[in-house]
This record gives structure tokens, C-alpha cells and sequence, in this order.
């Protein structure tokens, strides 16, 4: 198994229109279903639970994210970033929408280097990593969808779990993406 490492560093990453391109998981919210015996056995009732991750820089829980480079597409960014930050690998299965935030670097609101466009993914996690770029400084946390509500550090992360993730939940988690078009 080869070692995993984190890219670092953003002359790799691409912007558009003053905006840093995130891919979400270069934005991404990763999901598992609960085991059925977690569920009291009960397996026509699944229930949906989302990893987040620490912030390194303050409170709050995250979901995995990151700059999307040049060499990449949104997927392979968005995949990437869920296996740096969080150790998981997965297949995305639908897109969840565009988020706008700004870089927690540049606080000025004029400065259209500090805006960032990040696409949201829904990642089903078929694999949770032993070892990760990133595992001395983050930690997982597996939560419910209220649970992962209340434990947003930002707000465009609420909008993005109740607007975009949990809509498509409600419809039916149809998947929309075909893993094998990369």
C-alpha cells in the first residue's frame, strides 16, 4: 500500500471570477448508514449518519474540503480531499449545489481573493481508513443529520446539509452520479 500525503500549498488551485474553486468534498459531505443491529435490527427504518471533522483552527465541526487544482477534476478533488482530511474513500453519488463562503485567510469582504465557490458532493463511505494523510490533526465524529446541524462551525455548511443533503435524503437518496464516466 503506498503512503498516503496531503497537497499542500494553492499555485496548483484554480479560481474563476476572483473566486477560489473548492471542490466539496473539495467539498463533500461523506454518509454511511447505521448498522441495523445500531437500529435495534430494525432494517426498513435506515438510519443516515455524516462524518465531520475538527476545525485545526477553532470550534466546531467541519466537513471535508479543499481547494481543487489544475491537474484534477471536481470529483477526483472532492474525492481526494475526503481521503487527506477525513480517511475515507467512497463513491459520490449525487451533486449537491454551489456554496459561496468566504476563506477564513483573507478576512476582507472586498477582497475577491477570500471569496470561495465550493461544489457539494454527497459521498457514500465504503471504506473508513486506518491511517491518513491528515489523522494527527483531525478527528471523526459520525452524527446524525440534526446532530451534524447543530454542530456546524459555518453557516453556509447548515445550508449546504439542510438545503442540499437533506432534500435529496428526503427524495429518496436517488443516486445521479455514474463513478465510472472519470
Amino acid at each position: 500500500m503506498s503512503e498516503l500525503v496531503a497537497r499542500t500549498g494553492r499555485h496548483q488551485q484554480r479560481y474563476e471570477e476572483g473566486y477560489r474553486l473548492i471542490a466539496g468534498c473539495c467539498r463533500c459531505i461523506p454518509f454511511k448508514f447505521r448498522d441495523t443491529e445500531q437500529n435495534g435490527g430494525d432494517t426498513s427504518k435506515k438510519i443516515v449518519e455524516v462524518l465531520m471533522i475538527n476545525s485545526t483552527s477553532g470550534p466546531g465541526l467541519l466537513f471535508p474540503k479543499g481547494g481543487w487544482e489544475n491537474d484534477e477534476t471536481v470529483k477526483e478533488a472532492a474525492v481526494r480531499e475526503a481521503i487527506e482530511e477525513a480517511g475515507v474513500r467512497g463513491d459520490l453519488v449525487h451533486f449537491l449545489g454551489y456554496y459561496l463562503f468566504k476563506s477564513k485567510t483573507l478576512q476582507d469582504e472586498y477582497s475577491p481573493e477570500g471569496l470561495c465557490r465550493a461544489a457539494m458532493f454527497a459521498l457514500f463511505v465504503k471504506e473508513e481508513l486506518d491511517c491518513w494523510p491528515e489523522q494527527n490533526r483531525r478527528k471523526r465524529s459520525w452524527l446524525t443529520i440534526p446532530e451534524a446541524i447543530e454542530c456546524c462551525r459555518h453557516q453556509w455548511m447548515r445550508e449546504a446539509l439542510e438545503e442540499g443533503f437533506l432534500k435529496w435524503h428526503e427524495g429518496g437518496m436517488v443516486s445521479t452520479i455514474n463513478n465510472d464516466e472519470d
